[in-house]
């Protein structure tokens, strides 16, 4: 797993004269701006037009593997950048094999370059796999950038004139002479009114855009275009119950044992509830096969068993589960705990990962607990994406949620600007820019011809959460892991996985009442009876009044500086107010987890972001 970055001009030379050493500098760069994605190796390619540069994680053929990757016939060269993993890169390999291509390297770099020589664009239809990639092609005198179909590897891009400049991660653009971090109305609404989430496509800062999951991008010529290799289909699902659960055993289990892949030892993340114990118990009866054992690793936060109180969302804690998981799997199992100064030190170091404000602690923990693993593992396979895709959330069968007309996970907008400056009320047009948001996603979804009504809505509430809620942990789980130098995988995003679930209709994915009922029946083989039956848990967070008084206190300097640029956005008074009352757990702003406190943290991180990236408002 990689950083990569690059720009294109295909009325530049970047090779004339003195501009070679600058250029290459440039690249150098942006290299050194996300060489925590990857600490092994980097490297950059020149020609021309285009630039390409590469920081490397070192997990398939560790030797040979080195980016970019250039691959000359005749007169003309390729050139590729590449971040990901491509899962069936054995099978197309045989393929390529088979129609006279020759191989190098034992690595999936090579077979990307080599597919997209012979086939064109139209080879990354065949990928399984993770990924998003620049391809330089000297003979068509263009550049290409892929993005998986799940959207699970980062690709912003922006433009300069002519000139397109890309990235891994926002902050690489900003190497590039003439990329400054502006903010306009458009990116306010977009931290203020969806975030933690963001507008897929878009990078909230002010012309940054993010290549869509499922799409690519073809420069040339001065036009960029952007061209959709993937998107999903309704279809009839015919297949009975019985069938289904087969189709879908063989997929999660095909999905995971691919995505072990890997020339170094693997691990997962193990919270005891189905989705990562599926994953967990697959993992492991795989290996045992091999004579190995798996190691995993659960997060809690110190004194949770004291302070932790049950609610609606979070229901029960995970310890207790994990230990059964860990007994029944046979593995080899590693507790980690956070402490309240750790929890909100790392606020600040979430927010340099995403380049944006993000999950305040929930996004800080996760972070923090990457690291920890980080030190022992390159490669974790978690339990992502599951409850997105099998109808995991309340928001999926709650009448309230079901019946309303924003997004589902985000219904009380009360919080998002009741601390808001009034002025700033008046200049944005919040709820509006988000009604709009949600608007058109669902005026997107794809229905079935004649489809009305409560099944309609099913489909909707399903698209809502592929486009954005997936969207935003999955950002979460590759800036967090990536940021320390590890790769997450996420079995469940596989899009074979996500085109099935889509069309089995809602009366098998909650068959006799029961939430994920095809995927708990799909994984009866491999785990006991009461952790396929598990109530669902979210993601652990801390319930310590101490970490509250932390951000408390933090806040109150914060609205005190009268150089903190958050006072711009927010009204010190509305603040002060607000935390004179009870912190309530049980109301999330965004999500399960996002409540009162997690708003104040929110609000620091958006300081922290301001200030840190010298971030021009517009």
């Amino acid at each position: 797993m990689c950083g990569i970055a690059g720009f294109f001009n295909g009325k530049e030379d970047y090779r004339a004269g003195e501009g070679e050493g600058k250029w290459k500098g440039v690249l150098r760069k942006m290299n050194r701006s996300q060489k925590h994605r990857g600490p092994d190796e980097e490297g950059i390619f020149l020609a021309g037009h285009c630039g390409l540069a590469h920081v490397r994680l070192s997990i398939i053929d560790l030797l040979a593997g080195q980016q970019p990757m250039i691959r000359r016939e005749g007169e003309y060269e390729w050139a590729i950048a590449y971040n990901g993993e491509i899962y069936n890169m054995d099978t197309l390999k045989k393929e390529l094999e088979a129609e006279g291509e020759k191989f190098r390297t034992d690595s999936d770099t090579e077979v990307l370059l080599v597919g997209y020589m012979r086939y064109g664009s139209d080879f990354v239809k065949r990928l399984n796999g993770i990924f998003a990639f620049g391809i330089w092609d000297g003979r068509l005198q263009k550049l290409f950038l892929f993005r998986d179909r799940a959207g699970v590897k980062p690709c912003f891009y922006t433009r300069l004139g002519d000139t397109v400049i890309f990235s891994s991660e926002i902050k690489g653009l900003f190497c590039f002479p003439g990329i400054e971090p502006v903010v306009d109305k458009e990116g306010l609404c977009e931290v203020l009114g969806l975030g933690p989430a963001k507008t897929y496509g878009k990078g909230v800062f002010r012309g940054v855009l993010e290549v869509q999951p499922g799409h690519f991008l073809e420069c040339g010529d001065g036009i960029c275009r952007e061209h959709c290799y993937w998107r999903l289909e309704s279809r009839p699902h015919e297949d009975s119950w019985d069938e289904t659960v087969e189709k879908m055993q063989y997929l999660i289990e095909d999905s995971v044992k691919m995505q072990m892949l890997s020339d170094v030892p693997i691990c997962t993340f193990l919270s005891g509830g189905v989705d990562s114990s599926l994953v967990t118990a697959i993992c492991s009866k795989e290996l045992r096969k091999k004579g190995k054992q798996l190691d995993t690793y659960s997060f809690d936060f110190k004194d949770n068993d004291v302070n932790f109180r049950a609610n609606a969302f979070q229901p029960s804690q995970d310890r207790p589960w994990v230990d059964v998981v860990k007994e029944q799997t046979k593995t080899r199992h590693h507790y980690l705990e956070c402490r309240n100064e750790e929890l909100f030190d790392y606020l600040f170091e979430a927010v340099r990962a995403r380049d944006l404000p993000c999950m305040a602690d929930v996004e800080s923990s996760m972070l923090y607990f990457c690291k920890k693993v980080a030190a022992y593992h390159k490669v974790t396979l978690t339990g992502e994406c599951a409850d997105e895709i099998f109808g995991g959330y309340p928001w999926f069968h709650k009448k309230e949620c079901f019946e309303a007309d924003t997004f589902p996970w985000s219904m009380d907008f009360k919080p998002r600007t009741m601390l808001l400056r009034e002025d700033v009320l008046r200049e944005l047009p919040i709820e509006e820019y988000v009604s709009v948001a949600y608007h058109k996603t669902i005026a997107e979804t794809p229905v079935l011809e004649g489809e009305r009504g409560k099944e309609k809505r099913r489909r909707e509430i399903s698209y809502l959460n592929l486009r954005w809620f997936m969207q935003t942990l999955l950002d979460r789980m590759d800036r967090t892991s990536m940021h320390v130098g590890l790769e997450a995988r996420v079995p469940f995003a596989d899009h074979r996985i996500i085109e099935y679930a889509w069309n089995v209709p809602w009366d098998m994915k909650y068959r006799n009442g029961v939430v994920k009922a095809l995927l708990r029946a799909a994984g009866k083989e491999y785990l006991p009876e009461e952790v396929l039956y598990r109530r669902k848990s979210p993601y652990p967070k801390t319930y310590d009044p101490a970490y509250e008084q932390l951000v408390r206190g933090y806040i109150l300097e914060v609205i005190e500086d009268v150089d903190a640029p958050i006072r711009e956005l927010i009204d010190g008074e509305k603040v002060k107010q607000f935390m004179e009352q009870p912190s309530d757990y049980a109301r999330p702003f965004y999500g399960q987890l996002m409540a009162g406190p997690q708003l104040l943290a929110y609000l620091l991180q958006v300081n922290d972001w301001l200030e840190h990236y010298k971030i021009r408002i517009m």
